[in-house]
């Protein structure tokens, strides 16, 4: 698809190597069409890298997109350049008046502190109760799924005795939901995660529906207000590679990591990785932006409410 993006992003060249087809916002501007508006709150500390892998999703389907990274005014992330946050980030103040399709707000490195205690939470729910009335559908992605089912419904999150850590088999429940169109009855979905929600919680809540659950990682797919909201527990968007390098970073500094489930070849990591999870990504991701965006959003984006 003609995915647009901001010119000089590094995800752009490095997309082009995949054959996957971008363009850059002086290319685009040339196309007389409305794109939609996707708005990525990145909260992940390697930017660059999540950039990517959701870019490679969202390139997917035949829709033009415009994309636009938000980030936080109350956090300086560590392992970015400034630079980088410069030139292709926006603060959340300057976009908050505008509206957007969709947006997807990833993961970040703060999931064993209680809500509360992380220091950019009260801008979190600034941007949680802006996407209610701004944004006509919304991915929340592992730590911001616990953070939205919390700050929306009140669902607890939970400590795990061990890390959550591998590649699990996933169950739709609801395999006639468009989300699911073209799913095989168990897909494989990535999890990075030392907590938890509770699937009790999820079923006495009315205003949830549980979608998709393991029997190994439990919860990991919930839908609310008839799409307009998902709380993804795990990390469809992960590219091959990411759980070995999180993986080798670990092992060098602690000695208690344990390997990643059913992920290497023989469970041996000089075997390298088997990636299981690829195509269903791509069509989440296509189904989400086809049936619960391009389908839903108004032609005129003020119109969203």
């Amino acid at each position: 698809m003609p995915l647009r993006l901001p010119d000089k992003l590094p995800a752009i060249e490095l997309l082009k190597k995949e054959n996957i087809f971008v363009m850059d916002d002086s290319r685009a501007h040339m196309q007389d069409i409305r794109p939609l508006r996707i708005a990525i709150l990145n909260l992940m500390p390697l930017k660059i890298t999540t950039e990517t892998d959701l870019v490679r999703l969202l390139s997917n389907t035949p829709l033009q997109m415009e994309i636009h990274f938000m980030k936080l005014k109350s956090h300086t992330p560590k392992n970015t350049p400034i630079e980088h946050m410069m030139m292709f980030y926006r603060d959340f103040e300057e976009m908050k008046l505008e509206k957007y399709d969709g947006m997807i707000i990833t993961g970040a490195p703060v999931e064993q502190l209680d809500f509360e205690e992380v220091t950019y939470w009260p801008e979190m729910k600034q941007i949680f109760e802006w996407a209610r009335t701004h944004v006509t559908s919304t991915l929340y992605i592992c730590w911001a799924a616990q953070a939205g089912l919390y700050y929306y419904y009140g669902i607890p999150k939970y400590p795990l005795p061990k890390k959550m850590f591998g590649v699990f088999p996933q169950q739709p429940l609801e395999p006639m939901l468009p989300i699911f169109r073209g799913f095989d009855d168990v897909f494989q979905m990535p999890h990075s995660r030392h907590t938890e929600v509770h699937r009790d919680d999820i079923l006495k809540c009315p205003d949830l529906q549980l979608i998709a659950e393991s029997p190994e990682c439990g919860v990991s797919m919930v839908m609310a207000r008839g799409g307009r909201e998902f709380f993804i527990t795990g990390h469809l968007e992960y590219a091959p590679n990411t759980l070995d390098n999180e993986y080798k970073r670990d092992k060098d500094v602690r000695d208690d990591v344990d390997l990643p489930c059913n992920y290497y070849r023989g469970d041996n990591p000089d075997k390298g990785p088997v990636c299981t999870w690829r195509a269903h990504a791509n069509l989440l991701y296509s189904n989400w932006i086809n049936y619960y965006v391009y389908q839903e959003t108004p032609y005129d984006i003020n119109e969203i409410k």
